[in-house]
């Protein structure tokens, strides 16, 4: 089960993501993004440890999320992986973007063989204006088809926007659970 929360910065999608990884089975591993690489991102990351139950387990990766999906694909796993945005801008820092291109699609291939549960938490930032700049246009470009590829293999998607969850996508897997169906169809 691959379940995609996408919202805007501060918009509680992290923390939608959390209560719905700790009703999924008991066993959690938060994998980590970020990079500790300033003080103002050093609060961010001690915020979001402070929110998490302190029984989770941590990983910290910021390039290779293939391999940890692999090396954590048991059924009796909940992963919460986050953020997409931030492992994107960390592949662009580097200017390798066929390094990029081969872990994006090893990352994607490793999602749809896993057995755990897979909460994937991503920022929408396409509802802007395009921006000026070339690096900022391309995170804005890869973001969005990152976000795209991600919602058309999840079973559910939701969009947090003000700390409120909307369905978007629910699979018909998904619907004997909650109940819900998909309004808008397949790959809408």
């Amino acid at each position: 089960m691959i379940h995609l929360v996408i919202g805007g910065a501060r918009s509680g999608k992290s923390r939608y993501a959390e209560l719905q990884a700790d009703k999924l089975t008991e066993e959690v591993i938060y994998v980590a993004t970020a990079s500790d690489s300033d003080v103002e991102m050093r609060r961010r990351i001690e915020m979001h440890r402070q929110s998490r139950p302190a029984i989770w387990q941590l990983i910290e990766e910021p390039f290779n999320l293939a391999d940890v999906i692999r090396k954590h694909s048991d059924s009796h796993l909940t992963l919460i992986i986050e953020c997409m945005t931030l492992w994107l801008s960390n592949w662009l820092c580097t200017n390798d973007k066929d390094g990029w291109l081969e872990e994006k699609q090893a990352f994607i291939d490793a999602l749809l063989a896993s057995k755990a549960k897979i909460v994937i938490v991503s920022n929408e930032v396409g509802s802007g204006i395009v921006p000026l700049g070339e690096l900022s246009r391309d995170f804005v470009d890869h973001s969005g088809w990152l976000n795209q590829a991600l919602a058309e293999l999840a079973e559910k998607v939701t969009l947090v926007v003000a700390g409120c969850p909307l369905e978007l996508k629910v699979s018909a897997k998904t619907d004997k659970i909650t109940g819900l169906g998909n309004i808008m169809g397949k790959g809408f």
